[in-house]
């Protein structure tokens, strides 16, 4: 056999190799530290869902795992960094199905595409938002609420973080679904609404309700309807907005752990599993609901089908809007 025959040889075997050691190198995930990218700042609610999320599913993993903040441009630095990483299971984020569904029509020349570039794992959790208007309003219920704006329209006023935001999107959906016009008014964030809402210069905003909890309870703010598919074990006597008279009208913050497109199947539905375990633990259940996030669980192809999901929901929503960057 000539060197060059030789050669051949060998480049196929090894061609025939490959496959078999990445397969074995997916069976035997993890065998190294894992990084966790957290694609907004230390101490808001992705980061401490990460952190919390992270320490269960270590445990169950037998490996270490460490959350690195990337923040930054809606959250699109972090996705970014996802995206440019190796697909070997050893780099994940715990993100948002909304925000990256609602991303590239508010970024330029973003490097990334949810669908394209990611695979969602599982589902963690959903943060409960609510119906909310001002105490003094004359209305009991959402058909009460839809039917005064749609008789008056424009005269009630609607607050929420900002053009573009989920806040503002919820607002949008609801017209788009009722034909209930109000004035749209956008501030900084909530915590700038609050008092202007509770005090009636504002009637109405569709929010997390995590900020308002107290101030529902005192009566300060009602909250007419969660937006959840199910009722929420924050505010248990609220009504669903299906409940409510209008099936369809669904919205959450959302946490989700993707990995980049190409991270073998097998280290996918181990960590679909040991997600799941943690998602299920007593423990984490309640840190979750002290952050207002309701744990949810999932398996791959339904953290998929809900990533298609949401895409189709926002988008359609904002071309039918028309919503342009402010």
């Amino acid at each position: 056999m000539t060197i060059l025959s030789r050669r051949l040889v060998l480049s196929a075997s090894a061609v025939v190799l490959l496959p078999s050691a990445l397969r074995a190198q997916a069976q035997a995930w993890p065998t190294r530290q894992i990084r966790v990218i957290a694609p907004y700042p230390p101490g808001g609610g992705v980061d401490t869902v990460s952190r919390a999320f992270s320490e269960k599913v270590s445990a169950r993993l037998g490996q270490t795992m460490v959350v690195d903040n990337q923040p930054g441009a809606g959250a699109t630095i972090g996705a970014a960094a996802l995206a440019r990483s190796t697909p070997d299971g050893y780099t994940m984020m715990v993100g948002s199905l909304v925000d990256y569904s609602i991303a590239p029509f508010f970024h330029n020349n973003l490097s990334f595409d949810m669908a394209r570039d990611f695979v969602p794992v599982l589902e963690i959790g959903n943060g409960t938002i609510g119906v909310l208007v001002t105490p003094s309003l004359p209305v009991k219920n959402v058909q009460e609420l839809i039917a005064l704006a749609k008789k008056e329209p424009g005269k009630l006023s609607y607050a929420s973080s900002g053009v573009g935001g989920l806040i503002h999107l919820n607002y949008e959906m609801l017209k788009q679904m009722t034909g209930a016009e109000m004035t749209h008014v956008p501030y900084k964030g909530t915590s700038f609404f609050q008092a202007d809402l509770y005090e009636g210069r504002v009637q109405v905003s569709i929010d997390n309700v995590l900020a308002h909890l107290p101030h529902i309870a005192s009566g300060k703010v009602r909250c007419l309807a969660v937006t959840s598919k199910t009722r929420s074990p924050l505010l248990p006597e609220v009504p669903t907005m299906a409940e409510a008279g209008l099936p369809g009208f669904e919205s959450a913050t959302n946490y989700t752990l993707f990995v980049p497109k190409g991270t073998p199947g097998e280290v996918v539905a181990k960590l679909n599993a040991a997600g799941n375990e943690a998602v299920k633990d007593a423990d984490f259940r309640e840190r979750m609901l002290k952050l207002g996030i309701v744990t949810t669980g999932s398996t791959q192809p339904e953290a998929q089908a809900k990533m298609a999901s949401e895409i189709k929901r926002w988008s359609d929503v904002i071309q039918k809007g028309n919503i342009k960057p402010s």
